[in-house]
C-alpha cells in the first residue's frame, strides 16, 4: 500500500499570531512525501531525507490520524524530501503535512490525483484534507494559530484568506508573480514566536486583512512585513532594499526569511543586492495547482 504527494512551500501575505486571521499565497518549491502502510505493521515511522536527525513526529501523526479516519489501523512509513528550506519562515512544516496526507490517502486508495475542481473525492475535497495536517500540527505543538492559512495555500495553490481559528477559508484568488527570496543561515521556529508581542500590531493586522480581502495582496503583504518584522525583532532593510521594485514584500512568517512579488525582471535587480547578504537568495514563481497526488 505505496502513495506519493507533492506539496508547495508558501510565503506570507499576513501573519496569523496577532488576530487569528491570516493569508498566504503558495511558491513553486515543494515537498514530496512517500508512504508505505502494511495492515500487519503497528506504528508509524518517519524519515526526513535532509536531516535524519529531524523531529518526524508531524508528518507521523498525519499518517495516524488519516489512518484513524479512513483506515483500518495500518502502520508504516513515511519519508520526505524536501526544496523548501526547514524553520525558515516558508511553511515547510505546512508542505510536509500535507504531501503526508496526501500521500496516505493515496496509499490508502481513498484518493487520486485532485480534479479541477479542487476535489479529491467523493469522499473528501483537498480543505479537509488539508485539516487533517492543521491537526496533526496542533496535536505535536508545533503551531501556535493551526497555521490554516499557510496549510491552506499549500493545499490549494494560490493566495489565500482564513480565520485560523475557525479553520475556514475566506478567499483564494490566484496570482501569477515572480517570487524573490532571501534566506539567511538563521532558523526561527514558530512555536517560538512571542504571541504577545504580535498581539500589539492587532489593528495593523486587522487593516492588512482589509487589504488582503479586497485583493489588494501586494499592499497588504508589505505592510504586514514592517509590522511584524517589528514585533517578531527583525531587520527592515531588506524590505527597504526591495522597494520600490518589489510590488509587495514580506517577512515571511515568523521569519526569518524575505519574500518579495512582482515582475522578474525588476525583482532580479533586488537580487543582485540581497545577493550580497549572507545566506540564500533565489527567484522562483507562484504556484496555482496546489498539491497533488502523483
Amino acid at each position: 500500500m505505496d502513495g506519493r504527494a507533492r506539496a508547495p512551500g508558501a510565503g506570507t501575505v499576513l501573519n496569523a499570531l496577532a488576530t487569528g486571521t491570516g493569508s498566504a499565497f503558495a511558491i513553486a518549491e515543494s515537498t514530496t512525501a512517500s508512504v508505505t502502510l502494511d495492515r500487519d505493521r503497528d506504528g508509524v515511522e518517519g524519515e526526513i531525507a535532509e536531516d535524519p536527525a529531524a523531529d518526524t513526529a508531524l508528518i507521523e501523526r498525519c499518517v495516524e490520524l488519516t489512518v484513524e479516519r479512513f483506515g483500518d489501523g495500518e502502520g508504516g512509513s513515511v519519508r520526505t524530501e524536501s526544496d523548501v528550506p526547514m524553520a525558515a519562515g516558508l511553511k515547510s512544516s505546512s508542505a510536509a503535512a500535507n504531501a503526508t496526507v496526501l500521500a496516505t490517502l493515496s496509499a490508502l486508495g481513498v484518493a487520486g490525483p485532485a480534479d479541477p475542481t479542487l476535489a479529491l473525492t467523493d469522499e473528501i475535497d483537498r480543505t479537509e484534507a488539508c485539516r487533517i495536517g492543521v491537526e496533526a500540527a496542533r496535536d505535536v505543538g508545533v503551531t501556535v494559530t493551526g497555521a490554516f492559512d499557510d496549510a491552506s495555500a499549500s493545499m490549494l495553490g494560490g493566495v489565500t484568506v482564513t480565520d485560523n481559528t475557525a479553520d475556514e477559508l475566506l478567499a483564494r484568488e490566484e496570482r501569477e508573480w515572480a517570487v524573490l527570496v532571501w534566506t539567511p543561515e538563521k532558523r526561527a521556529f514558530t512555536a517560538d514566536a512571542d504571541v504577545e508581542r504580535c498581539e500589539r500590531i492587532a489593528s495593523t493586522a486587522d487593516l492588512v486583512a482589509e487589504h488582503a480581502l479586497e485583493g489588494d495582496f501586494t499592499r497588504a503583504m508589505t505592510v504586514n512585513g514592517f509590522a511584524f518584522s517589528a514585533a517578531l525583532e527583525f531587520p527592515t532593510e531588506p524590505m527597504l532594499e526591495a522597494l520600490p521594485e518589489a510590488a509587495g514584500v514580506s517577512l515571511s512568517g515568523t521569519g526569518p526569511s524575505v519574500t518579495a512579488v512582482g515582475e522578474r525582471e525588476r525583482l532580479a535587480e533586488v537580487r543582485d543586492t540581497w545577493e550580497t547578504r549572507q545566506g540564500r537568495t533565489w527567484l522562483t514563481t507562484t504556484q496555482t495547482e496546489g498539491a497533488t497526488i502523483e
